[in-house]
């Protein structure tokens, strides 16, 4: 567990406006530095009480962003990435990138997310072996959660990411071990051999959704949405993602047709999923929502589903 110290709390209010101004200004670099720094180095990711080491590898050349993910422990795991969209994967991802795109699925943009949780410089701390500067990215409601965001000195890039709770328990932890800016190459970011094609369109049909919700948090938006095969049967399962600019989820429906299932929750570290029976003029369907936010509000989501092709007003 990752508690913000009491003394950084209660550190002077004298000298909030100048912390909130350093804040604003750093998330600012940050966003301006995910696409546009080359790198590599070694990261430890926990959730739920296990851990897992991965080398990283990002090469930006002109307008090109390559990307490179290598799993350092366990089955061997590989994506490759160019500008945004997967170009590869091992076999034990490759059905995972087909149902999400990962990483920058849209730029970071500190303005907009000022409108749902509060920046603090909380202090300054070392990660792998560098400088750098502690925020805290605090929630304005109960519907999102909360990260202390260590970000290195002379890039701004974040060397360490801390997902809590609104008690401040730790729900996720991003930390690099080994960070080296610019020194990388073009071989550095070239598949591997067991890194196979992956296409993310083939089985999917892009189109205007006939669900909506009737309530999102505020700031949640719908980002992308399809209509693909379902895993488990030879019905079709409409997909919707929502986010806020920070915080993601995903709402799957599927027709039932008659069969029986159970309404479920679950929990593995910060990602939740829930599942709903609700009724319909054209028969039961189960709604299911998955993703980083809270339980309470995966629930109200999945309840508030209706069939219609208006998103709700937000």
């Amino acid at each position: 567990m990752r508690v913000i110290p009491l003394c950084v709390v209660l550190g002077g209010w004298l000298s909030m406006p100048a912390f909130a101004a350093d804040a604003d200004a750093w998330m600012q670099r940050l966003a301006a530095a995910e696409k546009k720094q080359s790198y590599q180095g070694t990261f430890v990711y926990e959730r739920n009480g296990t851990f897992s080491s991965h080398a990283v590898w990002q090469l930006v050349d002109g307008q090109e962003l390559r990307e490179r993910l290598y799993q350092l422990d366990g089955p061997a795991a590989e994506v490759v990435l160019v500008n945004g969209k997967v170009q590869c994967a091992a076999e034990g991802l490759a059905s995972q990138v087909r149902d999400a795109k990962p990483w920058h699925q849209k730029e970071l943009d500190p303005k907009a997310l000022s409108e749902w949780y509060d920046f603090q410089v909380i202090g300054e701390s070392r990660v792998a072996g560098r400088p750098t500067v502690a925020l805290a990215i605090r929630p304005q409601d109960q519907h999102r959660y909360g990260f202390e965001l260590h970000l290195d000195r002379e890039t701004a890039l974040p060397l360490k990411s801390l997902m809590l709770d609104e008690s401040g328990q730790l729900l996720e932890r991003f930390q690099f071990a080994h960070f080296s800016p610019d020194s990388i190459e073009a071989a550095d970011v070239a598949a591997g051999a067991e890194c196979s094609p992956v296409s993310l369109e083939a089985e999917q049909q892009a189109r205007s959704p006939e669900w909506r919700s009737d309530w999102l948090p505020d700031g949640f938006q719908l980002l992308d949405s399809n209509i693909r095969p379902s895993p488990a049967s030879s019905e079709t399962v409409t997909w919707l993602s929502y986010g806020d600019g920070l915080a993601r989820f995903s709402v799957f429906l599927e027709p039932l047709h008659g069969a029986v299932v159970e309404d479920a929750r679950s929990q593995m570290g910060p990602t939740v999923a829930v599942s709903k029976r609700i009724s319909t003029p054209d028969g039961d369907v189960m709604v299911t929502v998955v993703g980083e936010v809270p339980l309470g509000t995966a629930e109200r989501v999945a309840l508030s589903m209706r069939s219609g092709v208006d998103q709700a007003a937000r």
